[in-house]
């Protein structure tokens, strides 16, 4: 626990820092606003790695859900398969999907910290402090996006509705089987929006395809 509460606070002081830097965002270009939103996204990403990986540790096999990606709520919004579909979308329509990722995500999120503390967990505390900062990481996310929105035009500003049934079951064995489902699906996102804002950031400086 000591541990974790070194590494929250170091975390924490980096999205301090970033939020600090935010303030003066309008005076930045667009290539350092980049690389501010694309340090928070990676962090996003890792946190919501290490979260998945604790929860895996304690759910029976039986309890498990086999994860699907067209069984995650976001699984219609069309987005690259890769890189190298990636190097392809215009920038404004790449942030459009990052967006619109980002945002499907709020009542989820809410929705997990809120059941984090009556999980049928050991480390329930855990969970829940971990859940937090997954929060906290994604709004400090979607500050940097909606500064970037101001720099890449108006097609950027589109966010496509990607409805969420806010509903985790009643069984506490169920409960804990779809908390867990939901964080891979989380994880599988953030890694989207991670890899999409390298992209960005990479096309920003100008650098040949094969170099991102």
């Amino acid at each position: 626990m000591p541990a974790y509460r070194s590494q929250g606070t170091k975390l924490h002081f980096a999205v301090v820092v970033l939020l600090c830097v935010t303030v003066s965002s309008e005076a930045l270009g667009l290539g350092d606003l980049l690389e501010r939103v694309s340090q928070v996204s990676d962090k996003l990403h890792s946190l919501s790695t290490s979260l998945t990986n604790d929860l895996n540790t304690h759910i029976p096999p039986m309890g498990k859900i086999i994860m699907r990606p067209s069984m995650c709520h976001t699984s219609s919004l069309q987005t690259p398969n890769d890189k190298e579909q990636a190097l392809k979308v215009p920038e404004s329509e790449l942030l459009s999907l990052i967006r619109s990722l980002l945002v499907a995500w709020s009542d989820p999120l809410a929705m997990l910290l809120k059941e984090a503390p009556s999980l049928v967990h050991p480390d329930k505390s855990l969970i829940y402090s971990k859940t937090k900062e997954l929060q906290d990481h994604s709004n400090t996310l979607g500050d940097g996006l909606d500064r970037l929105v101001h720099k890449m035009g108006p097609t950027s500003q589109l966010i496509s509705s990607l409805p969420f049934t806010n509903d985790i079951g009643n069984d506490k064995n169920m409960r804990l089987s779809n908390f867990h489902f939901l964080l891979s699906c989380f994880r599988r996102d953030s890694h989207k929006i991670d890899s999409f804002l390298k992209v960005l950031r990479c096309r920003a400086a100008k650098l040949r395809p094969e170099m991102c």
